[in-house]
């Protein structure tokens, strides 16, 4: 039972590796392509935003199909996928083979909580289900350093470390893994988007979204960020990357606690203070390696503490649609990834290297007023407790 669990997991860990890596190897992807680093940063983009569209569109497609042999084709597709970007001749190829990636991605990700509940007695699912997700953030804390080490000389031999993660959970899941429970009766696509109708619900969406573009604006362009206390060097960028993984750990863990204490209102506010903050911050942190670390604890910190208040706060919501709601937040997730690719660019284009996160701060204050104004209503308070996955994940079906 537990292999089974951390195989399902494994595949969850290859998931958020490929989602985030790409940070650290932009340049070696941009120099070896010969293409700009704001190019590159746009195959984050498109990733994100197949992710997002499609993560619904394969859930109603293929909702009727036995649950093994979708795990097993999407982690297939997955593992291709990351081979075929591994061998890529060209920028239009790369840019193909993420759509493909993410698919698979988006396919794997939700299916594989809804399989670790299969295999547990209903007291065991919540913890089942931390499992599989704890995939994701372990991704962001040793997956993404890791990879960027990997990459340091050929971002190529990062593409073929998340296809053998994938490979690896495909035959292990292959050999292990037998029939699950045919899944529920299907909902179409129509229907998962019914809860949008509900103001409040379309706010909290909204604020995902928000937040993420003002987040992921700077990440992905985070090496170019803190150049200067880098100087390039990679064994320093991924360095400021473990920090920034093992941080998110924390604000992930931290965010569980705070938003039972203190309501989601309270850490929406309070992590967006100081999100705004750091942000506004970050050209003179990233002059050198102190401040560029002390920012790569603080923003993490604060961002996975969102992250976990806004899946709280939907579950609330409306408690007997939590899982359509989720697959909502995640959805806006991507969206805000995708639309963070294409910001952190423009703002980089108009401000320069330096400045361009003072464009995520003036966003992250736009989040921060979307947040308190959508978040004045009793009913998006934490007397509901929410279902004990939902505040454990994230970005991400993150």
């Amino acid at each position: 039972m537990r292999l089974r669990l951390l195989l399902l997991a494994l595949g969850t860990f290859a998931v958020g590796t490929d989602t985030m890596v790409m940070a650290g190897i932009l340049g070696r992807v941009a120099d070896d392509l010969g293409v700009s680093v704001l190019a590159a940063g746009q195959v984050v983009t498109v990733f994100a935003l197949s992710y997002a569209l499609l993560a619904p569109v394969l859930a109603a497609v293929t909702a009727r199909w036995p649950r093994r042999r979708l795990l097993l084709t999407a982690l297939a597709v997955f593992t291709a996928a990351n081979a075929l970007s591994a061998l890529a001749p060209d920028y239009p190829t790369l840019l193909a083979t993420r759509v493909l990636a993410a698919a698979g991605a988006a396919l794997y990700s939700p299916n594989a909580s809804a399989a670790a509940t299969t295999l547990v007695p209903p007291e065991r699912r919540g913890r089942a289900i931390a499992t599989v997700l704890g995939g994701m953030t372990v991704a962001t804390a040793l997956g993404v350093p890791l990879g960027t080490y990997v990459g340091r000389a050929d971002w190529r031999l990062t593409m073929w470390l998340v296809t053998a993660l994938g490979a690896a959970a495909l035959l292990g899941l292959a050999a292990f893994l037998r029939e699950l429970p045919a899944p529920a009766q299907a909902v179409s696509l129509r229907e998962r988007l019914v809860p949008l109708r509900d103001k409040r619900v379309l706010g909290a969406v909204a604020t995902t979204f928000a937040f993420f573009v003002a987040f992921q604006s700077v990440y992905i362009y985070l090496g170019t960020a803190v150049h200067p206390a880098t100087g390039g060097d990679a064994d320093r960028l991924s360095t400021v990357l473990l920090v920034t993984g093992l941080a998110s750990v924390a604000g992930s863990w931290l965010g569980g606690h705070v938003v039972d204490r203190w309501g989601v209102r309270k850490v929406l506010l309070t992590g967006s203070v100081v999100s705004v903050a750091f942000f506004a911050a970050l050209p003179w942190l990233g002059r050198t390696m102190t401040g560029a670390l002390v920012y790569a604890v603080a923003v993490p910190l604060a961002g996975w503490a969102i992250s976990v208040a806004q899946p709280h706060r939907l579950a609330s919501l409306r408690p007997a649609d939590a899982p359509l709601l989720l697959s909502l937040n995640s959805s806006a997730l991507y969206l805000g990834m995708a639309a963070g690719g294409v910001t952190g660019s423009l703002t980089m284009t108009l401000l320069g290297e330096r400045w361009f996160p003072l464009g995520a701060s003036a966003l992250a204050l736009v989040a921060m007023g979307l947040a308190a104004a959508t978040t004045k209503s009793p009913a998006t308070a934490p007397a509901t407790p929410a279902p004990a996955p939902a505040h454990r994940r994230v970005p991400a079906d993150h």
